[in-house]
């Protein structure tokens, strides 16, 4: 194991003063379980929230749901998603929903307005209130009613913990590809209903590197071949996943978590990445990513993000200090 530096530190600048800062722990493990590189505290365990989606939706396949509904890489990129709730999202969840004999009544993650400002504005223009379809969530929860079905077990109560979607398929699949053992955790809430349990950054990461490291065909290859396949539906207009998945290379994909968490891997190098905001900044946990990227050069051209004012003026930027 490499000595672990300092955490990385991301500046925000307005002209010429650093007006904020930003501390991140963050560590580059191995697909066999070596810490190839960190920053901070790699150990640290966090609350994963939707940067573990892509690990939850392995049993959308590996349980035979997505074949017997015929599921498609835009469906299995929306179960590994938090997307912005445009038009082509909601659309694309309905119809989904569509299939397996669903609404968006049977979706227990809630509703909100869309993350897309103009999504949000003509949808209030139009009169309509948004419902659980224009959650973020709501392609993830599209898959777990998915294996519901495809299961035989009921929709009602598939957020608890003991209810058998969650309890036979998905925690499981955490602890299996983080190596981890939950028995004796209580899980928190996630921001969509479902159990969110405490992880190890540095168990996070490998866990991310063996998903990028699944033969072709296996269940972890076909999802994030999915999001590489259709970047827009994992996130959306002006979101980082989307560019990041984009523009990266050696079949690089990453996806973000609430509270500045954010995890990746690097197929071709057999690398996965964990990363945690201490203070929850997801400004900061996107351009560190930007930045490990580029350290592994997996980056075509890093360059620091633009604050802008009201009427969209370049007045800073936020850099990762070096």
């Amino acid at each position: 194991m490499t000595a672990s530096r300092g955490a990385i530190r991301v500046e925000v600048t307005r002209g010429g003063v650093v007006e904020s800062v930003h501390d991140l722990d963050a560590v580059v493990v191995s697909a066999g379980g070596t810490v190839v590189d960190s920053w901070g505290d790699p150990d640290r365990a966090v609350l994963p929230r939707s940067s573990t989606k892509p690990i939850q939706a392995v049993p959308l396949v590996a349980t035979g749901a997505a074949d017997a509904f015929d599921l498609t890489d835009r469906e299995l990129a929306l179960a590994c998603s938090s997307h912005n709730a445009e038009p082509d999202h909601v659309s694309a969840v309905v119809r989904w929903l569509e299939l397996v004999g669903a609404t968006p009544d049977d979706l227990e993650c809630g509703a909100h307005p869309p993350l897309h400002e103009p999504a949000a504005v003509d949808l209030a223009r139009s009169g309509a209130e948004p419902d659980a379809s224009h959650s973020n969530c709501s392609g993830k929860h599209a898959g777990f009613l998915t294996v519901c079905r495809h299961e035989g077990v009921p929709f009602s109560g598939y957020l608890e913990s003991s209810h058998p979607l969650q309890r036979d398929h998905i925690t499981p699949a955490l602890e299996e590809w983080c190596g981890i053992d939950l028995w004796d955790q209580v899980p928190s809430v996630d921001g969509c209903g479902i159990p969110v349990w405490e992880v190890p950054l540095a168990r996070l990461a490998h866990g991310w590197a063996r998903m990028g490291s699944g033969p072709a065909g296996s269940a972890e290859h076909r999802l994030l071949s999915a999001m590489r396949s259709e970047p827009f539906l994992v996130a959306g207009t002006g979101r980082a996943c989307t560019r990041l998945i984009a523009e990266s290379t050696g079949g690089s994909v990453v996806k973000t978590g609430a509270e500045g968490v954010y995890c990746g891997t690097v197929p071709d190098d057999g690398l996965g990445i964990a990363l945690k905001a201490r203070d929850g900044a997801s400004r900061a946990s996107g351009m560190a990513m930007e930045w490990i990227l580029g350290t592994l050069g997996r980056m075509n051209e890093g360059h620091d993000d633009p604050v802008l004012n009201v009427a969209g003026t370049a007045v800073g930027t936020i850099r990762v200090a070096t």
